[in-house]
């Protein structure tokens, strides 16, 4: 058997509502979805979710191999590229081809994957995360009361901006998730938007009123000596790793004493999943994925270090189905051979070019005045519009 080509395809994800965090927020409510799959000599098909812009970077090293070698493959992949690195989209490249491999992997055995990785229960425990920076109360109060009817107990806010807002909104998620829990998890997700001394009061002041789980990136993540202090100030645990690309970036974090949590980014795969899950096991240290996490989720499972995935919609993109159950707080996960990943090519749509993360200003740009800020603010503008393209204006002074 032998690897012969590649599909790329794309399709939509309707999520019903903007999402975003303290970065911005998408434009509409539907975002692209890529989609590769991978052939081989004998008709089976590797399937995998998620964005891999730099295939052919790195396919030349994987064309004509066993697909069955999937660790060997992964590290092949990266000895390719070790000149120049393995960053951000080349690293979720990498990321895509492996799971896609790892899905033929177990359809070749006839196993669902979480069985051929070792899982002892299809159940994987979770928390609500539902992006919801873009809804107004009432409208974070419908998402996650939805979220609290499939049993979830905990939940994390994208906050870190408005400390009043974060507050209300704390109070709302806490008691949706007290549905199901007498004391549900709370986390705050700051998205990098913090120096240490503005994390330390920040979170400190909802301390006085919330048992926060944990909080996340509350500084860049590269930054151990800053997270390391936070933890010291601070009741709640600290959560961040998600950005980071390969266990040399990671590995700091933990020796560094930076992390009570150690997170990876689902678009990262599931060798790197099983890697980092086994590092910081050995660390004493609990590993929660987040992102797309029902594309890993039979990784996560196999972990005994495992705390919870991020679960961030209640559905799937267009054209895909997952043999999965989103309930009793977390992800049952089926018996459907792979991945459990089918797709119906023929409901895929495209997603406009004005859609969903494109846009200039849109989610993945930092904030000009993000870790610059001295105090909390009291006005809900957006102070990034001096990147955006338009009429001429006066940028407001924020926070000193």
């Amino acid at each position: 058997m032998k690897i012969t080509g590649y599909r790329s395809l794309t399709t939509r994800h309707e999520w019903g509502r903007p999402v975003g965090d303290v970065n911005g927020v998408s434009a509409g409510t539907t975002t692209r979805q890529d989609v590769l799959v991978i052939t081989t000599s004998d008709g089976v098909e590797g399937v995998a979710l998620g964005a891999h812009a730099e295939i052919e970077k790195v396919f030349s090293v994987l064309d004509g191999e066993d697909p069955r070698s999937v660790t060997a493959l992964y590290d092949r992949m990266l000895d390719a590229v070790f000149k120049l690195g393995h960053q951000g989209s080349l690293f979720g490249t990498l990321g895509t081809i492996d799971s896609a491999l790892w899905d033929l992997k177990a359809k070749l055995a006839g196993e669902p994957l979480w069985r051929l990785l070792g899982a002892r229960d299809r159940f994987v425990p979770g928390y609500a995360s539902g992006l919801e920076a873009g809804l107004d109360d009432d409208g974070v109060a419908e998402l996650y009361g939805r979220f609290a009817e499939r049993g979830f107990g905990a939940a994390k806010l994208k906050g870190g901006r408005h400390l009043d807002r974060d507050l209300t909104r704390l109070g709302i998620l806490r008691d949706a998730m007290s549905a199901n829990s007498s004391h549900p998890g709370l986390m705050i997700d700051a998205n990098e938007s913090w120096h240490v001394s503005q994390a330390v009061r920040h979170v400190r002041a909802l301390e006085a009123e919330f048992d926060l789980t944990w909080v996340e990136e509350p500084v860049r993540r590269w930054d151990v000596r800053g997270m390391a202090s936070l933890r010291q100030q601070v009741a709640a645990g600290v959560a961040s790793g998600e950005n980071l690309t390969g266990l040399e970036q990671v590995r700091a974090l933990v020796e560094g004493g930076a992390v009570d949590v150690l997170q990876t980014n689902a678009a990262w795969g599931i060798t790197n999943l099983l890697r980092v899950g086994a590092m910081a096991h050995a660390f004493d240290l609990p590993v929660s994925p987040i992102g797309l996490t029902y594309a890993v989720a039979a990784g996560a499972a196999a972990l005994p270090n495992l705390l919870s995935i991020e679960v961030q919609d209640l559905s799937w993109p267009l054209g895909v189905d997952v043999d999965q159950v989103v309930d009793d707080g977390g992800t049952v996960l089926g018996d459907s051979p792979g991945n459990g990943i089918t797709l119906h090519e023929e409901l895929f749509e495209e997603v406009p070019a004005t859609a969903g993360w494109a846009v200039r200003s849109g989610p993945h740009l930092r904030p000009r005045r993000a870790g610059l800020r001295l105090v909390p603010e009291d006005d809900a503008d957006d102070d990034r519009t001096d990147d955006v393209p338009g009429p001429s204006h006066t940028p407001h002074a924020s926070g000193g």
